[in-house]
């Protein structure tokens, strides 16, 4: 899964969030504890037999939460086992009540549970303490040889993207209020301005006709500069929905990913909204402060 860094996240809190150590979160993603983390950075975060369940088994402290796949073009439910650790089929059938044949392109589709410390994670609020799941067994367990074949054929399919529940449409996991792995392809076309035309969030949005306006300010972010990835902190609006934010001034707009609210800092009074330095240039506005109307 991808966690975006939020305002006040250091490598200790993001791993009580995931249920993973930070000793060894920092060296998956080629970093060291000692370099700070910044706002809007990426983090990948890995699943294993700590903190990802497929079999339904947790610790008792411990909340399910749920890690999507999002099904690409002609990939059936067994193609989907084999990719994600060769999960049974009746669990993806169990999971996201469906039939063998009930896997539909661009469907979010559950193939495992991310397990995070109850009292730890705010993941925690959207998860449930039991699932239904059936145990691998000898006959499903991949040997030497069958893992080849599998790895082979991974090489020929489409992208897997893994998201927690708070990333999805809510989830994923990233489950991810949150957080969770935005693996889609940059946007194509572009904006007079030479920049990417909405931004890279613009297919997950829903507007569910609510808007306000106020008074927007920036923050410094090494994303959307290059792939539209746009995020925004603003105040009661759950982490990882995608918001729409016009600038009357320029009559331009973007996508932007809630990655938590206003920092309570000096920089932030007077402010409704920080936005990223990628998307305010996208919308034809400086590093100041300007208006904007926000929707979602």
């Amino acid at each position: 899964m991808v966690h975006s860094v939020v305002a006040k996240e250091n490598w200790y809190s993001v791993g009580r969030i995931y249920n993973i150590s930070p000793k060894e979160l920092a060296p998956f993603n080629g970093l060291t504890l000692e370099k700070p983390l910044a706002i809007g950075q990426e983090l990948k975060i890995p699943l294993n037999n700590i903190n990802f369940s497929q079999d339904g088994k947790k610790n008792g402290d411990e909340t399910f939460v749920p890690v999507y796949h999002t099904v690409q073009p002609n990939e059936a439910l067994s193609r989907i086992s084999v990719v994600h650790d060769k999960v049974p089929v009746e669990n993806l059938e169990k999971w996201n009540k469906i039939k063998k044949d009930g896997a539909k392109e661009g469907m979010q589709m559950i193939v495992g549970y991310l397990k995070v410390k109850t009292s730890l994670s705010y993941l925690a609020t959207n998860g449930a303490k039991n699932v239904d799941a059936i145990a691998a067994t000898k006959n499903n367990a991949e040997d030497p040889t069958d893992r080849a074949v599998a790895i082979k054929e991974e090489k020929k399919a489409p992208p897997v993207v893994e998201k927690t529940q708070p990333v999805v449409k809510q989830t994923k996991a990233t489950s991810t209020p949150a957080s969770t792995s935005d693996n889609k392809p940059a946007f194509a076309s572009t904006s007079s301005s030479g920049h990417f035309n909405g931004s890279y969030f613009a297919s997950d949005y829903n507007d569910g006709n609510n808007k306000f306006t106020g008074l927007a300010g920036t923050f410094k972010s090494t994303s959307g500069w290059n792939d539209g990835k746009f995020y925004v902190l603003v105040n009661n609006i759950p982490v990882g929905t995608i918001v729409k934010i016009i600038a009357p001034a320029t009559q331009k707009s973007v996508f932007a990913k809630v990655l938590g609210q206003l920092p309570d800092m000096k920089e932030s009074e007077g402010l409704t909204v920080r936005i990223s330095n990628a998307a305010a240039n996208e919308l034809g506005e400086g590093e100041g402060k300007f208006n904007v109307q926000v929707r979602y």
